[in-house]
């Protein structure tokens, strides 16, 4: 099945995704009010997107990184809508500043749920940061409180975001094509 499916046009370039990464992390390093952030990736796709970024801050903002697995989409390419957390944060952050880094917001269920489980912890400022949102597929009401570019409705891949594990070493985001 996997083999059915293609990538297609390049919507986001190379280029873009650097430019733009850049702007973020010096938005959000100014936008940090303690001299710490943890930084909070969630797996697999967040993880070459976080990097970039945090190489990004500067060096006088003492960053640290964390990582969440939490799952709505399995190998499939359209979201179940069960959300499962596969692995914790490995640290406590009750008092700190973190930065939730994720790839892609669609119907905003995923990071709902994982907005309200990190919140319970108590952190000092919880903040988000997506590469990727699907404004028009949103279920529910998330903040994003920075965001790399807003997407169509398409399914893409590349600079982390994969098809079933594929492509997610492509430097620029692509649209996905054909399958069922």
């Amino acid at each position: 099945m996997e083999s059915e499916y293609r990538t297609g046009k390049v919507l986001i370039s190379e280029r873009e995704i650097y430019d733009r990464v850049g702007a973020l992390a010096a938005t959000i390093a100014s936008g940090t009010r303690s001299k710490e952030l943890l930084a909070v990736g969630i797996l697999n796709g967040a993880v070459i997107f976080l990097s970039d970024l945090v190489r990004r801050m500067p060096p006088e903002l003492d960053v640290r990184i964390d990582f969440m697995s939490i799952s709505s989409y399995g190998n499939a390419v359209q979201s179940s809508g069960v959300v499962r957390i596969m692995k914790d944060l490995g640290s406590d952050i009750e008092g700190k500043d973190v930065l939730v880094v994720e790839d892609i917001i669609d119907t905003g269920l995923t990071l709902s749920y994982l907005l309200k489980i990190l919140q319970a912890r108590r952190p000092a400022n919880l903040r988000t940061c997506v590469l990727l949102d699907k404004s028009e597929k949103r279920e529910v009401s998330v903040p994003i409180d920075y965001c790399g570019f807003t997407i169509p409705d398409a399914f893409v891949v590349g600079y982390g975001l994969d098809c079933g594990g594929r492509w997610r070493h492509l430097p620029d985001i692509r649209a996905v094509t054909g399958g069922a």
